[in-house]
């Protein structure tokens, strides 16, 4: 099974963009945050190694930081949906 890489410039937060592989059925592995909160999204990236998209998107979709319209893991919410 090849994966993907994939590489998204993130919108609205302080990361400014997300990398991770995607195999071609679904499984997210080797997030990767550039910028933002260090600590907590080297733990959001440990916690949905080997997830599917789907299970991420459904449970980051949505979530927000502070006062903004989206956060870091909304984004990654958003970038995993992505082909």
């Amino acid at each position: 099974m090849e994966t993907k890489k994939h590489i998204f410039k993130t919108h609205g937060t302080c990361s400014t963009s997300i990398s991770f592989d995607k195999a071609p059925d679904g499984t997210i592995t080797n997030v990767c945050f550039t910028g933002g909160c260090n600590g907590n999204l080297k733990a959001v990236a440990k916690l949905v190694e080997g997830m599917k998209d789907r299970e991420i998107y459904e449970k980051l979709h949505g979530n927000l930081c502070g006062s903004k319209n989206t956060s870091c893991a909304d984004q990654l919410a958003s970038a995993v949906m992505e082909d």
